[in-house]
């Protein structure tokens, strides 16, 4: 009897179990069904209309002076239908894009998992693993951000594409979507610019070669590196011998052919003032919220504040290489520039870099994080001092210290002992813009960089900060628009390069309107002009003055590691004119003991002086309107101070000669008096 209970009792515990699993199954079934009916309907309704637009138009840049300064996407005009693109086009695309592309539904799942495993190793996302569908949904309808949310949306309109378009449409919107380099947007234009052929026309070589084009098209073109261009074009042959798109015998015999290029008729406004055009599409998209497709094709007609003389006066200097003295011959030395109209907050003028230009790439005027060195302390430390009641005249410490196990050290490895606040920002000492932020107090240091515009995280609650300390950094564009602020009486306005867009149909759809915040009182504002001045005349920054126009700013440096004592990771010059300012910056993308900005801000000083010069040739106002401050005051202060200081260094050199003559002296008596017994 016991027994049977046992058995009963094991049979009981047993069916409860099947019982819950069961109830488990039922669950999980029920939140997969939920969840598959979900992502359907959100693969429903994403709007992919956008793909089966009329052909595409181009859009118009127009100056400040409502001129057309060039055009966007003028070369994405001519679409091409699939029946006259050649097969062999498209399997050379297909063999080394996504050769999975005719079996999958828009997802390679095993190349996703490739990609997941680099980005956990990476730490962040660094690859897509995308097919030809992704790379279609993601051109048209989404920003070029990798980042995880930007994937799931790109998965849902994927999947939306393919359930909706054929495996050939597709194809065919993503061959005249996709960008081949050299201005050409589209195959057809591929075809023309590098072969100056139909599509129909192209041999198995010529296809391939576009084809490896579009991972690269700056690295890969055969107009820039022809030899890299030949390596990447028998890569792609390869893949298509591996796919049986072309034989063996194919593939040896395209493999050394040789490539014979021919350009075909360029377009007046093809890659003209790329890098600012660049500047205009980010903008349309962050603050107009226009995806890329609708910019590049959509007929819009955008009307910016261009400056022509501005914009060619900076590329003029930005493409000397006498500029640049390279300490390194494996990557180039790079800059961002940027001009900015301080009453307006208009940026006339902006580059983003040296070296080939492609599309959207990385741009150093306004997409830098690097520390900005001494060009910070006017707005960390000098600025929230004068609001305290500092004077330009006053005595700050310029001698050893130690904050919180911090001790900042001048350039020179010397200490000044007692220097006028105008000695300190002209000279730019370390020790007493320090010092001067622990007087004042660190929050009103933060608080101030808040006020200007200037990106902190809470790793720059340090007093480093009071000499470019960041923890990110930041740009070149963020810099002018702070130092506009003293260009414009303490009042900072937004910056922006697009005054108004309109539709194909001549219909405002965004337009500017100004948004001015002031920043720091009128009067303030002329102190801190009246100081950065100094620096011009006086100071670190003498290379940067204007000939016959006022001229203020800052020169910055950061330190190398491990680097010469004349060397620096980033140099840095932000300065300005009555109505105009600039800010610059020089550096490596990657920077070692072996690639370092020689000379400190001596480049930038002359960059700016320079860009100036020709992009302000005949200035409106030629000298600052101080009407606030005395600046003969100030000077009869600032010499009474120096002639005080310089009375007193050559009292102590005095004391110290004749305490030297009296220790000679005394040192030579003490030797006739050993001298004088053994002489008898």
């Amino acid at each position: 009897m016991k027994l049977k209970n046992t058995h009963l009792k094991k049979m009981q515990e047993w069916f409860n179990k099947r019982k819950k699993l069961r109830n488990l199954l039922i669950i999980l079934g029920s939140l997969l069904a939920t969840l598959f009916i979900a992502i359907n309907i959100i693969i429903s309704i994403q709007d992919i209309s956008e793909l089966k637009q009329a052909v595409p138009q181009p859009t118009l840049i127009y100056d400040a002076n409502n001129e057309v300064a060039t055009k966007l996407a003028s070369s994405k005009t001519e679409g091409v239908k699939k029946k006259d693109i050649p097969d062999i086009m498209v399997q050379a695309i297909v063999a080394v894009e996504d050769k999975e592309f005719f079996n999958h539904h828009g997802i390679y799942y095993s190349g996703i998992i490739s990609a997941i495993f680099k980005n956990i190793t990476a730490g962040e996302v660094v690859a897509g693993g995308s097919t030809i569908t992704q790379q279609l949904a993601k051109n048209v309808f989404l920003t070029q951000d990798r980042t995880y949310s930007r994937k799931i949306k790109e998965y849902f309109l994927t999947k939306k594409i393919e359930r909706t378009y054929t495996k050939d449409e597709i194809i065919e919107m993503y061959m005249n979507q996709i960008y081949f380099g050299e201005g050409a947007w589209g195959i057809k234009r591929a075809a023309k610019s590098y072969f100056d052929k139909d599509v129909k026309d192209l041999t198995i070589s010529e296809a391939a070669t576009i084809a490896g084009l579009i991972k690269a098209p700056s690295a890969y073109s055969p107009y820039k590196n022809f030899n890299k261009s030949i390596e990447r074009r028998n890569v792609v042959l390869s893949l298509m011998k591996e796919q049986g798109y072309i034989s063996d015998e194919q593939y040896n015999k395209e493999k050394e052919s040789g490539l014979v290029l021919k350009r075909g008729v360029d377009d007046k406004y093809k890659g003209k003032y790329s890098q600012y055009v660049d500047y205009i599409v980010r903008e349309a998209m962050d603050k107009y919220e226009l995806t890329q497709n609708e910019i590049l094709a959509g007929g819009y007609r955008i009307y910016t504040e261009l400056d022509p003389k501005k914009q060619q006066a900076v590329e003029d200097v930005v493409n000397n290489d006498s500029y640049f003295k390279d300490s390194g011959s494996d990557q180039l030395m790079q800059t961002g520039v940027v001009l900015m109209n301080p009453k307006t907050g208009g940026v006339p003028a902006l580059v983003g870099g040296r070296g080939p230009y492609q599309f959207l790439q990385f741009n150093h005027a306004t997409q830098l994080k690097r520390q900005p060195g001494s060009t910070l302390k006017p707005l960390a430390v000098y600025v929230p001092a004068l609001e305290q009641g500092y004077e330009v005249y006053d005595i700050l410490k310029d001698e050893p210290f130690n904050i919180k196990e911090y001790k900042p050290q001048n350039s020179d490895h010397t200490f000044h002992g007692d220097v006028t606040m105008y000695e300190a920002v002209a000279k730019s000492y370390n020790v007493s813009a320090v010092w001067l932020l622990e007087q004042i107090g660190l929050d009103k240091g933060l608080k101030s960089l808040e006020r200007f515009g200037i990106p902190l995280v809470p790793e720059d609650r340090t007093y480093p900060i009071a000499l470019g300390g960041m923890h990110v950094g930041t740009s070149p564009f963020v810099m002018a628009q702070a130092y506009s602020t003293f260009a414009n009486d303490g009042v900072q306005v937004e910056a922006h390069a697009i005054r108004e867009i309109q539709n194909a149909e001549g219909e405002t759809i965004g337009k500017w309107y100004k948004k001015e915040t002031r920043v720091t009182s009128e009067k303030t504002s002329q102190k801190m002009t009246y100081l950065l001045k100094g620096v011009v005349e006086k100071g670190t920054g003498e290379k940067a003055k204007v000939t016959n126009v006022d001229t203020a700013g800052k020169t910055g440096t950061t330190q190398i590691v491990n680097g010469p004592s004349t060397g620096a990771k980033d140099s840095w010059f932000v300065g300005y004119t009555p109505d105009l300012v600039g800010a610059i910056w020089v550096g490596y993308d990657k920077t070692d003991s072996d690639h370092y900005v020689p000379g400190g801000s001596q480049i930038t000083t002359t960059m700016f002086r320079d860009i100036m010069k020709k992009a302000n040739a005949n200035p409106a106002q030629k000298a600052f309107q101080l009407s606030l401050i005395s600046e003969a005051d100030y000077k009869k202060q600032l010499t009474t101070i120096e002639e005080e200081k310089r009375r007193k260094e050559e009292e102590k050199r005095r004391k110290e000669e004749e305490q030297q003559r009296k220790q000679e002296q005394q040192e030579w008596l003490d030797k006739v008096k050993e001298w004088i017994p053994s002489f008898w």
